[in-house]
């Protein structure tokens, strides 16, 4: 299929309201002629944030639906699941970026579907709480079915968990705080969740937990019946169908929602799911998932006595002797936290050139092993998955680690304390330009441009090593690079620095 001209492709953008008549001004004046290749317009309207790629994607194959949804314009897409799509929008009238969930076109016009999305989502109209993503419109009319609610700049658990493995028992734990005071106000209203799963949690980049998706108790009582579930409505409850059925306890029952909060601690803790995964539905109803779970403490030895006991309680399949309240499992807990914060920290191993033999070999004073505990560094990273991998990979080589998702934070704090940290990384991956400009910033100003400092940049970014103010101390690397070549540079940076102090 031939590709739409320049002139075709800026009339229908316009005409779509994507576009107005200034920004098309302003796109010809940019150029010397009319006349210009279809790529180059593209690139500038990207460039200039006028369109995303996205919706450049759609107008290039000619879609003329999709861009709005009511007050809100599509920026891209987020996520997909079974029954809703999520994109990040922005408020025509506000500016304000919000997370617009789009029911899929196929359950659009089945009203035991649409009816039940709106329902969920008026419930969660109700629930104002920092450890719930507030939704703030629900909007339904013909086939057009969609919540409006904040966008919350992270990622959810699954993915996180994905990315980082298992998580430390006191990161867990403060998750799971996060969670359950979620889970707790809502109870107090008069709401069990009913689909708890790590998807269903967003850590957003300032490391709160979040809990999405309420509204599931208020499906009708017919809802599985005879757990028939080939014939359901909704089969994002067969999980807790099966625990039901086992249980014998009703459907709203909260213990439900704990047992569930358990697994998520377990999967944290371990990175890997309690019950098996399984798309078979009659297998996810077999009371033997259940039975077979692995116990805690004999998949990982390691973890602390008091948090295998918060595991087992939650998860136990006899109700009776689960949590019977998420207020009595977040005092459980908070008694948690205050035990693991007075526990003595293990220390971290420090990796040397035997464990990683098939790599370049550092040179002497630059092998991870002479990263002592009193090195810091700081990374400024904006992607809390990033960080996570940042931080596990500089401590395991005996590094102290400072993160921060702003440059502009980082410059004001070596301003304050030039000597806060041996050796500072910005990565332009997602920050972009405000990474370049803060690197420049450190090496312009007199009184502290001897911090030692690299730059990442990806493979888009590698144009910007010119305009980068680098030196001895000061070194740009292009991604992609692996966590063995950033340690070693790091090494000779901090190697370099001490030999200058002891001068």
């Amino acid at each position: 299929m031939a590709r739409p001209s320049t002139e075709k492709v800026l009339h229908r953008a316009r005409d779509l309201g994507l576009l107005n008549e200034r920004q098309v001004r302003e796109i010809w004046a940019s150029f010397a002629q009319h006349n210009v290749p279809i790529d180059d317009l593209l690139q500038t309207m990207v460039r200039r944030e006028f369109l995303t790629n996205y919706q450049i994607e759609r107008l290039m194959r000619g879609e003329r639906s999709g861009y709005f949804y009511g007050d809100y314009k599509i920026l891209y897409l987020v996520g997909t699941g079974t029954f809703a799509r999520v994109f990040r929008a922005v408020h025509r009238a506000t500016g304000q970026i919000t997370a617009v969930k789009v029911l899929r076109n196929r359950y659009s016009d089945t009203p035991a579907q649409y009816e039940q999305f709106v329902r969920e989502g008026r419930l969660g109209l109700a629930l104002r709480h920092p450890n719930i993503v507030p939704i703030h419109e629900v909007f339904s009319e013909g086939t057009m079915h969609f919540l409006a609610m904040d966008f919350i700049e992270g990622q959810n658990l699954r993915d996180l968990v994905k990315i980082r493995g298992k998580f430390n028992p006191e990161d867990a734990t403060q998750l799971m705080i996060d969670v359950t005071n979620g889970l707790g106000y809502a109870f107090e209203n008069g709401l069990t969740h009913r689909d708890l799963k790590m998807s269903n949690v967003l850590v957003s980049s300032r490391r709160q937990a979040k809990l999405v998706d309420f509204g599931l108790a208020a499906l009708d009582e017919g809802f599985l019946r005879n757990m028939d579930v080939a014939e359901a409505v909704n089969a994002r409850a067969v999980d807790y169908a099966a625990l039901e059925r086992a249980t014998g306890v009703r459907k709203d029952d909260t213990r439900s929602d704990l047992y569930f909060l358990g697994c998520m601690f377990y999967h944290m803790l371990t990175a890997q799911p309690p019950l098996s995964e399984t798309r078979d539905r009659l297998q996810r109803l077999s009371k033997q998932r259940f039975l077979e779970v692995v116990p805690l403490n004999k998949l990982d030895p390691s973890l602390p006595a008091p948090v295998v006991t918060v595991v087992n309680r939650a998860m136990s399949l006899d109700p009776t002797h689960r949590y019977q309240t998420p207020a009595e499992m977040l005092q459980d807990l908070g008694n948690l936290a205050e035990k693991l914060a007075e526990m003595p920290e293990q220390a971290e191993p420090v990796e040397t050139e035997a464990t990683e033999a098939t790599e370049e070999e550092p040179p002497p004073e630059a092998k991870p092993e002479s990263a002592k505990p009193h090195h810091k560094i700081m990374v400024v990273e904006s992607n809390t998955a990033l960080q996570d991998v940042f931080r596990e990979g500089f401590k395991r080589a005996g590094y102290r680690v400072l993160l921060t998702g702003d440059p502009a934070r980082a410059i004001e704090r070596f301003r304050q304390d030039p000597y806060v940290v041996d050796c500072v990384i910005f990565n332009a991956q997602e920050i972009g330009e405000p990474a370049l400009e803060a690197f420049n910033q450190l090496g312009n100003d007199p009184d502290i441009d001897f911090i030692p400092a690299m730059l990442l940049l990806d493979e888009k970014q590698h144009e910007w090593e010119e305009k980068a103010e680098t030196g001895a101390h000061r070194i740009v690397l292009p991604m992609p690079i692996t966590m063995k070549m950033l340690r070693v540079n790091l090494a000779k940076l901090i190697a370099m620095e001490v030999a200058r102090e002891q001068k």
